[in-house]
């Protein structure tokens, strides 16, 4: 019989992930505004899932006449794919830290890692940072290649901005598409709160949704923080995207993976060591998640040429 056996913290790794991936995949959408907002697709079986998208439509027509020819037409559809990519962080912790803790590191930790992860999901569905080659542009390029924003300014005052004939929601509403939900930068309240529709009454206010304590012209509206380490919100390039939110799909390709360390070495993009585990005695925590987006936007009545857009920006001056 062995007497120097022993459960390592690397040996119980398998035990700890399902039940703390669940959690995280739980409440991460409660930190980006884009999952909240979007619709969630069940998980994904591989790295790449197709779409078939409407690419053309039906049209009828009347007879002309008891004998006359009836209409033929036709419907095609095209194919989108969301590609599942990697999102990942790793937490170097001093092992003389742990021992010292008179708390739970991880569940201190844990919630800024979530955090972490929908302010970089955001940030590249938003504005296209850091976003891999393979996903969409992001919603403020593709806005403003379909001509779907409004700078601020360009109306008499903002509520002409946003809620006139050529406003932001106008843009929308021209590509066939109604808003479901606003983000914007944490700005944007001060400027908002003064609006008034034409009978005096306020058009942004709070809700009793716990989800989106604030709504603008009955949509829920999300302001993710700004600060530059935060990044989900660059008020410097957008101050608000209103869309149809359900336009947007995302799904995940795994449930979040979770390993601790204690012999890893950390390198930065140079190939230079930043930490090593072994020899100064940390532990690194290495959280993953695989997951992807997309915007199927089909055909519509309304607007059948490539300039629809299910989205528009309102651009700072």
């Amino acid at each position: 019989m062995a007497y120097n056996d022993s459960i390592t913290r690397t040996g119980a790794d398998a035990l700890i992930p399902e039940d703390v991936s669940r959690e995280i995949i739980q409440n991460v959408p409660q930190y980006s505004a884009v999952m909240s907002l979007g619709r969630r697709l069940t998980n994904m079986s591989r790295r790449q899932r197709r779409m078939p998208v409407l690419a053309s439509l039906i049209i009828a027509g009347f007879v002309n006449g008891d004998t006359g020819l009836k209409d033929v037409s036709s419907i095609s559809w095209e194919n989108k794919y969301i590609y599942a990519e990697e999102l990942a962080v790793i937490v170097p912790i001093p092992e003389a830290v742990l021992d010292d803790a008179d708390y739970d590191i991880w569940t201190e930790i844990r919630p800024r890692i979530e955090e972490a992860f929908g302010a970089k999901f955001d940030a590249a569905v938003l504005f296209g940072t850091n976003a891999p080659s393979d996903w969409p542009n992001g919603l403020l390029p593709d806005a403003t290649t379909a001509g779907n924003t409004v700078t601020l300014g360009t109306g008499t005052d903002i509520y002409d901005d946003i809620m006139a004939e050529n406003g932001v929601l106008a843009k929308l509403e021209a590509d066939g598409f109604m808003a479901t939900g606003h983000v914007a930068a944490i700005s944007m309240r001060s400027k908002l709160r003064g609006l008034r529709d034409t009978n005096g009454n306020p058009i942004f206010q709070r809700t009793v949704q716990a989800e989106a304590p604030y709504e603008l012209d009955g949509g829920p509206m999300w302001f993710p923080p700004t600060d530059p380490t935060y990044g989900a919100f660059d008020a410097t390039s957008a101050l608000m995207f209103s869309g149809d939110w359900r336009q947007l799909v995302w799904a995940i390709r795994q449930d979040v993976t979770y390993k601790v360390s204690t012999e890893a070495t950390i390198q930065d993009a140079a190939g230079n060591t930043v930490w090593n585990m072994f020899q100064q005695d940390m532990v690194a925590l290495r959280c993953v998640m695989r997951l992807g987006w997309q915007l199927p936007n089909p055909l519509n009545r309304f607007n059948s040429t490539a300039t629809r857009f299910p989205f528009s920006a309102l651009l700072p001056t």
